[in-house]
């Protein structure tokens, strides 16, 4: 073999022994390239679900408010109205007494009036409870009297009225049943 042949096999030799450690370094590399990416990838994960909650609970709570708003405003008379119940009963207990003056009378009829249909515009309503089932969701029974014409566990007589709000009890109504 000429030199120049031997050189030439020897420089070929000497070019891949410099080549193989540049591909260990690559695949070196590449490795850990893949590493962090899984890293990475696992992270982004994470992240995703993460957000999913934050986004789920900002949801929850928003909806949460929403029910919270509707409420108090489909209730929001209800303090204004406990207020007013006893009102409403003096008025009652006045015109129930009789009396000459005529013009007293229509006075506080007019106020009674006003006062109950203003409430009735906002949802409270009298609870019709005489001569019914006693329920106590929305009865308290004060009294109770054995009476041969009516059956056991009818109301006979209202002691207070009873009122609601929409379908809240604002207040129950006081009873005397049946035994």
């Amino acid at each position: 073999m000429s030199e120049q042949k031997i050189e030439e096999v020897v420089e070929k030799e000497e070019t891949e022994e410099v080549k193989e450690p540049e591909i260990d370094e690559k695949d070196a590399r590449i490795e850990e390239l893949s590493a962090k990416v899984e890293e990475l990838e696992g992270k982004v994960n994470i992240l995703k679900n993460e957000y999913a909650r934050a986004y789920a609970d900002t949801e929850n709570m928003k909806k949460r408010l929403q029910n919270q708003f509707e409420q108090s405003n489909k209730y929001r008379i209800q303090s204004f109205a406990l207020e007013i119940l006893p009102v409403i009963d003096n008025c009652e207990r006045a015109l129930a007494v009789p009396t000459e003056d005529e013009n007293y009378r229509k006075g506080v009829e007019m106020i009674y009036k006003q006062l109950t249909t203003a409430l009735q515009r906002e949802g409270v309503e009298e609870i019709q409870c005489l001569n019914e089932e006693f329920d106590p969701n929305w009865h308290q029974a004060l009294m109770s009297e054995k009476r041969e014409d009516t059956e056991p566990g009818k109301v006979i007589e209202v002691l207070q009225k009873g009122y609601k709000l929409k379908d809240r009890l604002l207040r129950a109504a006081m009873v005397k049943i049946s035994e």
